[in-house]
This record gives structure tokens, C-alpha cells and sequence, in this order.
């Protein structure tokens, strides 16, 4: 079992943006980063997805722990052991963080968790998946680009939200096959789950795939 880390910090805080239209918001959209990278790595989308939800708050935390396999950025746990057991302990760990900082954007924000968006990448996608299929209700809609499945069999599913899967065919960070194993996963529980390859995209995010997931979440969501 792995020694529990200490955080640089148990209450998030990262990047947010109010909603263009300058109204008060009416979805709350959650950008979940990667491994050595932080909030600011994905906030950058907002214009993207600002187009669909104009009234849309977007906000972009910190993972709570120091990357330790890098000298600079965040992670949600340790990927120095990738065995299941070792990433799903690391997982149960973080998600009661997560969470306290999902409900506190939500509360500030007046809204509900039927009202959110998760977007996730790569780590950031593992601990979307893991929180979110594990709350009391469900939200909106889960992203999750290039990112894989933790299981955790003391801790069963229970809501399920739609979910968006998208990932490259030639990713060398997070195993291509991971897409599959993750689809299989969630149909076997009951989650509703759409997957999408990209042809020759390595670890990334490419526009195609923010296409997709832009019109994966239209019409999910009440404007």
C-alpha cells in the first residue's frame, strides 16, 4: 500500500471565467488537467466551449498534490506505480478533495450538479470517471480525453451520467486500448458511454475532438 501523500493543498483553487454573455451562470463547466501540468493547461479551451454556453462559468483547479515525477505541475496521484490497485488507492484519495470543490463551485455559482460539465485529460479524465460515476447524482455529462478507467470494486458505480470518451490512435502516454477497456466497463454497469478515435493523434487534444465533444454536451444541458 502506498504511504498517503500530503497536499500542497486540501481546498483546490485554479483559473476560472465568467460567462461571456456577462450574465449570471447557468452551467458550470470543470476542466480537469493532467499529470505535471495544472489548472492553467486547460483553461485556455474556455473560448472553445464558450461559443455553445455563452452563460457557461468555466473553472480550471490545481490538482491538490505535487507532481512527483517532475519538478514543476500537479497531479491528482503518483503514476510512479501504475498497477490498478496502486492508482485506484490514489484515486480514493483525491476524489473527497474533488468533490468538496465541485460542490463549492456550485454553490457559488448557485447551481446544481445537473447544471455541470466535467472535461477531463489524460489523468484529469481518470479522475473524472472515478469521482462522478461515484456521486449522488449525476451530472450533466463527463468529457474524457485520452484517459482510462479505474476500477474499484469497494466502491461501486452509482449514478450515471452520459459519458464522451475520445482519444488517439497514436497515443504513446495512455494505451490506445484504453478507450476500449473503458467502454466495455461502463456498458457493463449501464452507463450511457460514446467513444471516438482519432486517426494518427498522439497524447493530445485536437479540434476534431473539441468538435466532439462540443456536440456530444449540446442539448444536455439547459440553456
Amino acid at each position: 500500500m502506498q504511504p498517503i501523500p500530503q497536499p500542497v493543498s486540501t481546498i483546490l483553487n485554479g483559473p476560472s471565467v465568467q460567462p461571456f454573455s456577462g450574465k449570471a451562470p447557468k452551467q458550470l463547466i470543470i476542466f480537469l488537467h493532467g499529470l505535471g501540468a495544472d489548472g492553467n493547461d486547460l483553461i485556455g479551451l474556455t473560448d472553445e466551449f464558450a461559443e455553445d454556453f455563452p452563460d457557461a462559468k468555466f473553472v480550471s483547479p490545481h490538482a491538490p498534490f505535487a507532481c512527483d515525477m517532475a519538478p514543476y505541475g500537479r497531479q491528482w496521484f503518483s503514476l510512479q506505480d501504475r498497477a490498478m490497485a496502486a492508482m485506484t488507492h490514489g484515486a480514493r484519495i483525491a476524489a473527497p478533495i474533488l468533490n468538496d470543490y465541485i460542490d463549492e463551485q456550485l454553490k457559488l455559482a448557485n447551481l446544481t450538479i445537473k447544471d455541470c460539465f466535467i472535461i477531463g485529460f489524460s489523468q484529469g479524465t481518470m479522475m473524472a470517471l472515478y469521482t462522478m460515476l461515484r456521486r449522488p447524482e449525476p451530472c450533466a455529462g463527463i468529457v474524457g480525453f485520452s484517459g482510462a478507467m479505474i476500477a474499484d470494486d469497494a466502491n461501486p458505480i452509482s449514478c450515471k451520467p452520459p459519458v464522451c470518451l475520445i482519444h488517439g490512435d497514436a497515443d504513446a502516454v495512455v494505451p490506445f486500448a484504453a478507450l476500449a477497456n473503458a467502454q466495455e466497463a461502463l456498458k457493463a454497469v449501464g452507463v450511457p458511454c460514446e467513444t471516438h478515435s482519432r486517426p494518427n493523434l498522439g497524447h493530445g487534444i485536437d479540434e476534431v475532438g473539441i468538435l466532439t465533444a462540443q456536440q456530444f454536451m449540446d442539448g444536455r444541458i439547459k440553456l
